[in-house]
């Protein structure tokens, strides 16, 4: 187990380097017309601002670099350099941290990926595991159903029809503290500031990505159980006399539960980089409405660090299931 621990750890580290080259690449792709724009916005306020000043700021004055493609690579070099002493650089135009951002931003997205992970789950494994003891009855058709209604509808759809629909509440003569509860605050507060208000706000939007997600686990998990109810081992436990709560429980769900829990660390993956849109129709400032800020502004040293931090928390994310895997399915750490 140690090897095996060992092993995964030592491939995060040329992972996650690989990964910044490549968006620094993607990114120098992209920065073609970056000091165009930026002088031509900035010339008027700052007549002492120059192109050339503007690429030596950004580290793409190929005067200053020499050749594009070594300076790419003295790009990298210096900004993961910087990264690994804490300095995610500067917003060019406010001059404002990216590291400083980022660490207000990360609990945000964190909180609403672990919610919405809550109501995926609290949704999808329930109904999967019933619709695969009820398997061909009204219950598992239903279900069934159900789970394609959910992959057919996507998330911002929902967001955005959720404001629609909540927008009415009056004309429904709900009562004030359910139209509070139901229409979300314009301002976010931190949960331990407010923690009530901060729930007002979350829960929409993590319940709207939770059900988008949660499709796909209960189709897996009703598979997953119709498979492992028809092995050897469930049907000498039927045999035996035990009780169905019995059997599901202590000899079905766990076995039928190890593929689920792969998925469910791809959906962790999916979640912190997937909540952008939502981000932006419901006004949280996580991860995703900072990328669509920066990305909108052309402020490319914060689009690199938002793309940093997603790509470790997905390379880690990862990591962490491939522990648990390897502890539930022995197997595989001596594959």
């Amino acid at each position: 187990m140690r090897q095996y621990f060992i092993r995964r750890a030592l491939l995060v580290i040329p992972t996650v380097l690989g990964v910044t080259l490549l968006i620094t690449l993607l990114l120098q792709i992209l920065q073609g017309d970056i000091a165009d724009q930026i002088f031509a916005e900035s010339a008027t306020f700052n007549q002492e601002l120059t192109k050339e000043k503007i690429k030596d700021d950004l580290g793409i004055n190929d005067k200053v670099l020499g050749s594009r493609f070594l300076g790419i690579f003295k790009q990298w070099g210096e900004w993961v350099g910087g990264v690994a002493h804490g300095d995610f650089g500067e917003y060019f135009r406010s001059r404002k941290s990216v590291g400083g951002e980022l660490q207000n931003r990360i609990p945000v997205t964190l909180e609403l990926s672990g919610l919405a992970l809550f109501f995926s789950l609290v949704i999808a494994l329930p109904i999967g595991v019933i619709s695969a003891i009820r398997q061909d009855t009204l219950v598992d058709h239903t279900a069934r159903s159900f789970s394609i209604f959910m992959l057919a509808l996507p998330s911002f759809w929902l967001g955005t029809l959720y404001f629609v629909i909540v927008g009415h509440w009056r004309d429904w003569g709900l009562p004030q503290s359910v139209g509070d509860w139901l229409l979300p605050p314009s301002q976010y507060k931190d949960f331990w500031e407010d923690p009530e208000a901060n729930i007002r706000q979350m829960w929409a939007p993590a319940a709207i990505l939770g059900f988008a997600l949660a499709g796909s686990v209960m189709r897996l998990t009703r598979s997953q159980m119709l498979e492992v109810l028809r092995q050897d081992y469930v049907r000498t436990a039927w045999s035996k006399g035990l009780r169905e709560r019995t059997v599901v429980i202590r000899h079905a769900i766990k076995n039928a539960f190890i593929p689920v829990f792969s998925l469910i660390g791809v959906q962790i993956a999916i979640l912190v980089s997937g909540s952008v849109v939502l981000e932006r129709i419901f006004g949280l400032p996580g991860l995703g409405l900072m990328l669509i800020e920066a990305v909108s502004q052309r402020e490319y040293v914060a689009v690199q660090g938002v793309l940093l931090v997603v790509a470790i928390l997905v390379v880690l994310t990862n990591f962490v299931v491939d522990m648990v895997y390897s502890l539930l399915d022995p197997r595989i750490r001596y594959a």
